[in-house]
């Protein structure tokens, strides 16, 4: 079945008890059950769908969109582990089924892994995959330093920040070199600091040609680019400052005084905030 795992536009071809049969390219119908109906349509009408098959490998049309559709990669959560495989949270009533042997790790119920949604042609239903690296391409040899890509943070080594670009890339954001908070699953702007020999990028999330100040000053900048105001000055308790920014009351006077200098933030009576130009 061509829609299997994507968003199609089908017509209705008649009604039902049970819902609406929409018609395939294939001339063989489609169910779209009657909780997706809004009671307002008719024969003919083209209802936009996402393809996939029920709890008992039926094929099925359902309005809701998954987070990811056939071929592409997704972060998602585990919701069930057995013996056989995992469930992961892809957004659609019934959980995605990872197989144990599509596994690259053991999963752990909570934890988020990269998946990419395909096909098994034993059962012709769409299945998990983990196992990323089987997808992976080597980084176009024309990626210089400071290009600018989107990537999606897809897992924490001891390292850094696994980073997945256009579905079939992989780069690393050094965890020494990131100065802010980063979810798996999040989309970021990122730079390429290196386009190394095996094919792989070393990444980094500030722009070529900024400034990098040492670390507390990095995480200082973060929080003002995120909460646009950290309640803190030199006058604050050393507890205070340390429950904040986990840093002792001396080098937090030294990053607010380089970045006083540097021209990066406003120092208030009861805190401080980035200068608008920045």
């Amino acid at each position: 079945m061509k829609e299997l795992g994507l968003i199609s536009k089908l017509p209705i071809n008649r009604f039902t008890d049970f819902g609406a049969y929409l018609a395939l390219g294939s001339g063989e119908e489609l169910l779209l059950p009657k909780g997706y109906l809004l009671g307002e349509e008719k024969e003919g009408d083209l209802i936009e769908v996402f393809v996939y098959t029920d709890s008992e490998d039926r094929p099925v049309a359902v309005t809701q969109k998954p987070l990811a559709l056939l071929d592409e990669f997704a972060v998602l959560e585990a919701k069930e582990v057995t013996s056989f495989g995992a469930f992961v949270d892809w957004g659609l009533p019934k959980d995605l089924f990872v197989p144990k042997s599509e596994m690259g790790k053991n999963m752990e119920v909570g934890q988020k892994y990269l998946v990419k949604i395909c096909v098994d042609f034993k059962t012709n239903r769409l299945i998990g995959v983990n196992k990323y690296r089987d997808f992976m391409r080597l980084a176009p040899f024309d990626w210089e330093e400071g290009k600018e890509l989107e990537g999606v943070i897809f897992e924490e080594t001891d390292l850094g920040f696994k980073v997945l670009i256009d579905n079939e890339y992989e780069g690393l954001l050094f965890k020494n070199e990131v100065f802010q908070p980063i979810a798996l699953g999040e989309k970021r702007k990122v730079y390429v600091k290196k386009n190394r020999e095996d094919g792989k990028l070393d990444l980094q999330l500030l722009a070529p040609g900024r400034v990098k100040y040492d670390e507390g000053s990095e995480k200082i900048i973060a929080i003002l680019e995120s909460k646009g105001f950290l309640p803190l000055h030199d006058k604050s308790a050393p507890e205070e400052i340390q429950e904040h920014l986990s840093m002792s009351k001396k080098h937090f006077k030294q990053c607010i005084g380089q970045l006083y200098k540097a021209r990066m933030i406003q120092i208030e009576p009861d805190g401080i905030r980035l200068n608008a130009s920045n």
